[in-house]
């Protein structure tokens, strides 16, 4: 996975602290342990859990990118929706899924 600025970029002045946990913690550390669980299967829960907090902004949109980047097909981003929805709520669902008829229509 490539190095994530996003913090740095987006708080580094306001935040420096919570930028860098961003940055070197979330993005650094925990998405580097593929021997334990792949990027494909991270990008899968983070999507999930995102749709399920309606956290349903450019966070959602940046982790169903990333999950098409990891592999995720959308065939399999349509089913994953689809199953979730029904334990974290059909509206969310329609939310998620408008990011990701966009992103998988590219």
């Amino acid at each position: 996975m490539e190095k994530v600025t996003a913090g740095r970029k987006e708080l580094g002045d306001f935040a420096p602290k919570f930028a860098e946990l961003n940055d070197d913690v979330l993005f650094g550390e925990v998405w580097s342990r593929e021997t334990e669980l792949s990027a494909r299967d991270r990008s899968i829960v983070t999507v999930t859990a995102l749709m399920a907090s309606g956290i349903l902004d450019g966070s959602l949109k940046f982790h169903l990118e990333n999950a098409k980047k990891h592999g995720v097909t959308r065939t399999e981003i349509g089913e994953i929706l689809t199953h979730a929805a029904f334990y974290a709520g059909w509206p969310k669902a329609w939310a998620a899924f408008r990011y990701a008829k966009e992103i998988w229509s590219e």
